[in-house]
C-alpha cells in the first residue's frame, strides 16, 4: 500500500484548483461538495497557496503543474496532480456516496479508470438507503452508547439493526417503522447479550466459492473456531481482530475431541460472542455438523447453518465430471471412506444396482476395502474412477482410472492433501467433456434413452 488512506474535513477551508477544463471543474466540485472553499487559477503564483489545506492542479501547462507541486512540497501542503501520482503529494480515489456514508477506491495512481470501474460495481451492489440507514443511525449514537456502554454488545446490536428487519424498513422508505426498531432494540439491548453460533461451511478452499452470507458472517463474527481444511485465503475475510481457534481433526489425530468441540462452542456462546464454526465444504455432509447443532439447541444457544460448497461438488466441476447425466447416471450417492474397528461399513449392493454416481469422503486408506466389497457386489471391473485431491482449490490433482489402478498407485500417488472418490459411468461422459468430445459410450446411452422415451 503506497497511498494512506485518510478522509480530510475541509469545510470551511481553503483548496485552491489550478487549470481549466472539466478535470478542474470536476475536482472542484467534489471539494466545494464536501464544504471547501474554493480558489481557482489559470496559472501558478506562490501566493496562491497562502491559506490553503489542500492544491489540484488539473488541465494546465506541465511547467505550471511542477511548479504548484514544487512549492506545495516547501510549504507542507497537501497536493494533488491529476494523472501524475509522481508530482503529487496524494491522489484522488473514486467515491461512492451514499449520505454519510463514503467510499473510496484507489489504486496508487497507476490504474484510475479500473478504480473507476470497481466504483460502478460497488455503487451498483450498495443501494441509496444505506445513506439513510447511517443517517438514523447517527441520530441513536449518543443513546446507544449511553444505554449500552459494552462495546461487543452495542456492535451485536447494531449489527442486527443494519441487517435485519430495520434496514429493510429504510430500503423500502418506511423511516417510522425503522426508528421504531431502534427504539425497541435500546429497550431489549440487555436481552440479547446471550451470543449466537453459526455453523458456517466454508467450502472447498478457494475463497471466491464462498457464500455472500458466509463471507457477510466471517467480517461479524467475534471469534473465528475451524478446522484443518479452511485455507488461509478464507481466514483472511474474516475480521482482523477477531481471534482464531483452531480445532482441526484428521485421521487418528484429534486436536479437541468433539464433545470438547461441542463445549468450547457453548462457552463461547453464553460469553455473548458471536461465533463462526468454519467448517470445511458443508458443515452437514460428513462436517459433523449436526452433532454441533444438537449439542447447541439442546444448551440453549441459537444456532444458525450457512451450507457451502461440497468437496463432491467442487471436485467434480474442476474436473468437468457431471455427477448425474442423462441416460448415464439418474442419482449421486454420497458415502464416506471412514472405518469402524477397521472395518467399511458400507451397504454395497444397492449401490452397485442403481445408475449412481459414487462419491466416497475421506476414501484414500479405505480404498482397498472400497474395491473389494463393490467388485464383490458385481460393480464392472471397468468402471471408471478418479481420486480428486485439494479439489476446488488452485492445487488440485487427479488420478484416473479404474479402481483396480486407482488402488495400485494412490499410495504412491497421494501427498496427504484432502481426497475425494469417484466412481461411476458419469466419469466417462467427464473424459469426454474434458477432451472437448462426447464418448461412444455417452452417445449410446443417450440414443438409448431417447428411444425409450419415444416408446
Amino acid at each position: 500500500m503506497r497511498h494512506f488512506p485518510v478522509f480530510l474535513d475541509l469545510r470551511g477551508r481553503t483548496v485552491l484548483v489550478l487549470g481549466t477544463g472539466a478535470v478542474a471543474d470536476r475536482k472542484a466540485a467534489l471539494a466545494a461538495r464536501a464544504g471547501a472553499v474554493i480558489r481557482r487559477a489559470e496559472r501558478f503564483e506562490t501566493g496562491l497557496l497562502e491559506g490553503c489545506a489542500l492544491a489540484i492542479g488539473a488541465d494546465a501547462p506541465d511547467a505550471e503543474l511542477r511548479s504548484l507541486a514544487a512549492a506545495a512540497h516547501r510549504f507542507g501542503i497537501t497536493c494533488n496532480v491529476v494523472d501524475r501520482p509522481d508530482l503529487g503529494t496524494c491522489i484522488m480515489p473514486a467515491v461512492i456516496e451514499r449520505g454519510p456514508v463514503t467510499i473510496a477506491v484507489g489504486s496508487d495512481g497507476v490504474a484510475p479508470v479500473l478504480a473507476r470501474l470497481l466504483r460502478a460495481r460497488i455503487e451498483a451492489a450498495i443501494p441509496p438507503g444505506f445513506g439513510r440507514l447511517a443517517a438514523l443511525a447517527a441520530r441513536f449514537r449518543d443513546e446507544f452508547r449511553r444505554r449500552l456502554p459494552d462495546a461487543a454488545l452495542r456492535r451485536r446490536v447494531l449489527e442486527r439493526l443494519f441487517t435485519g428487519p430495520a434496514a429493510d424498513h429504510v430500503f423500502a422508505g418506511r423511516e417510522a417503522e425503522a426508528e421504531a426498531e431502534f427504539a425497541r432494540a435500546l429497550a431489549e439491548g440487555a436481552a440479547d447479550a446471550a451470543g449466537t453460533v453459526f455453523l458456517v461451511g466454508g467450502g472447498p478452499g478457494a475463497a471466491d466459492l464462498l457464500t455472500l452470507r458466509a463471507q457477510r458472517l466471517l467480517g461479524e463474527a467475534d471469534v473465528i473456531v475451524h478446522d484443518r481444511l479452511v485455507g488461509d485465503a478464507v481466514l483472511d475475510l474474516a475480521r482482523r481482530d477477531a481471534p482464531r481457534i483452531y480445532v482441526g481433526k484428521a485421521r487418528a489425530q484429534h486436536c479437541l475431541k468433539q464433545e470438547e468441540i461441542n463445549a468450547l462452542l457453548i462457552r463461547l456462546a453464553r460469553e455473548g460472542k458471536r461465533v463462526v464454526r468454519l467448517k470445511g465444504g458443508d458443515p452437514f455432509i460428513f462436517g459433523r455438523g449436526g452433532e454441533e447443532a444438537e449439542a447447541l439447541l439442546a444448551a440453549g444457544i441459537r444456532c444458525e447453518v450457512v451450507p457451502g460448497v461440497t468437496a463432491a461438488l467442487a471436485c467434480a466441476a474442476q474436473e468437468m465430471i457431471p455427477l448425474t447425466h442423462r441416460g448415464i447416471a439418474r442419482s449421486v450417492t454420497f458415502v464416506t471412506g471412514h472405518t469402524r474397528d477397521g472395518v467399511l461399513d458400507i451397504d454395497f449392493a444397492p449401490l452397485v444396482r442403481s445408475r449412481t454416481t459414487l462419491a466416497v469422503y475421506m476414501g484414500i486408506v479405505s480404498l482397498p476395502q472400497l474395491r473389494d466389497g463393490l467388485l464383490a457386489h458385481g460393480l464392472d471391473p471397468a468402471m471408471p474412477a478418479a481420486l480428486i485431491e485439494r479439489g476446488g482449490t488452485e492445487r488440485h490433482r487427479a488420478l484416473r482410472g479404474t479402481l483396480d489402478a486407482l488402488v495400485a498407485q494412490a499410495p504412491g500417488w497421494s501427498t496427504g492433501g484432502p481426497a475425494l472418490v469417484l466412481i461411476g459411468p458419469a466419469l466417462a461422459r467427464g473424459a469426454g467433456l474434458a477432451a472437448g468430445t462426447p464418448t461412444a459410450a455417452d452417445a449410446e446411452a443417450e440414443a438409448a434413452e431417447a428411444e425409450a422415451e419415444a416408446d
